[in-house]
Parts: structure tokens; C-alpha cells; sequence
């Protein structure tokens, strides 16, 4: 079976996930948490990962929740510097360094199936390399003006392909899009004039 990867997340309708310094306040009002989310949930969609890959920017981010929110799912981080994973994760966290495609090939060759991408950069990093299947967005309505894009500027061009959208209450707009494989832009080789 092919390994696929998949993004779910949360952003602003102007395409921010965080505020400049990372707060995500903003996606903790009252109203978004107590809004039942139509399409897809964010419970069925993590029972159907079995890893999880994420930058080390997220993963310091999430260390600062309490308590840990992926129970027992296997989390990759990645980052080109030494850092101090928790002894109660140390078990559920391995640190890695590499590009996408290597780290995907080391999940596949573990037996993983499902791969949860998170985190702006790492993101980005695996849309540029083509390894983005399916991105589930939740659009909160706000716009923050500035902050962490999920997207960054000059980066290929991606079709998309709608799989699903869907609105619940407070204004929360879900869209769901496989990615579409990018053309092959290798030049063809012209053929020499003949004389």
C-alpha cells in the first residue's frame, strides 16, 4: 500500500495560522470550541493517521498545551538542531533530520500507512516535494492582517481537487482537496535540425 500524507488544519480566511509571535489565541474562543464541526472532525480524522510529522516550531508550541494531545500516536519532529524531547515522551517522540522524501521512506518502510503533516514549514516543505495528498482546511473567520502563512509565496503551483466543503455555526468553513500530482515540467529534449 502507498503511504499518504495529508495536512489538517486550522487558519485564518487570510491564510495565517499563527499570530508573528505563534499565538493562536484566536482559535481558542469559546464559540469555535463549543461549535460541533461539520465535515470532517478533527477525532476521525487523527483516528486514521498513524504518525504524525511535525516541525520544531510546533512541537515547542504543543509542549506548552499541558497536557500531551496525541496519546499514544507514534510524532516525528524535525529539525536540523539537538533538542531535549521530554522523558514522558520519550518513547512517543523520535527527533529526525532529513529531507521529506527520506523521512517518508524511513515511515513507509515501518509499516506506516497514514501520515499526519503538521506545522507551516514542514508543510511547505512537503507540498514542495510533492508529497501532499489531501489538505483539510478549517477556516476561521478572522483576518489577522500578519502572522505565520500556511502557504508560502513562489511556491510551485498545485491543482486541487474538491473533495468536500462544508459550513457549521460562528461562521467555520471546512474545505477538503486531494492534491493534484504536478505535470512533469522537464523540458523535452529538442530534436537537432537536420541539414
Amino acid at each position: 500500500m502507498v503511504l499518504k500524507c495529508s495536512v489538517y488544519i486550522a487558519t485564518s480566511v487570510d491564510g495565517f495560522i499563527a499570530r508573528p509571535d505563534g499565538d493562536i489565541t484566536w482559535l481558542e474562543q469559546p464559540e469555535y470550541r463549543a461549535t460541533p464541526l461539520q465535515g470532517l472532525t478533527y477525532e476521525d480524522f487523527i483516528a486514521s493517521v498513524d504518525a504524525l510529522v511535525m516541525g520544531r516550531n510546533t512541537f515547542e508550541k504543543v509542549l506548552t498545551f499541558g497536557d500531551w494531545p496525541y496519546q499514544n500516536l507514534p510524532v516525528v519532529v524535525l529539525t536540523q538542531r539537538p533538542l531535549g524531547v521530554p522523558t514522558y515522551l520519550a518513547a512517543r517522540v523520535k527527533v529526525a533530520t532529513g529531507p521529506p522524501a527520506a523521512i517518508v521512506a524511513q515511515l513507509a518502510a515501518a509499516g506506516k500507512q497514514h501520515l499526519y503533516i503538521d506545522g507551516g514549514v514542514t508543510i511547505q516543505r512537503f507540498l514542495r516535494a510533492g508529497l501532499i495528498d489531501e489538505i483539510t482546511l478549517t477556516y476561521i473567520p478572522v483576518l489577522l492582517g500578519q502572522g505565520i502563512p500556511l502557504f508560502a509565496l513562489g511556491e510551485l503551483e498545485r491543482s486541487l481537487q474538491l473533495i468536500a466543503a462544508t459550513t457549521s455555526n460562528h461562521g467555520l468553513v471546512q474545505v477538503r482537496y486531494r492534491v493534484v500530482a504536478a505535470p512533469d515540467t522537464t523540458p523535452t529534449p529538442r530534436k537537432a535540425a537536420s541539414n
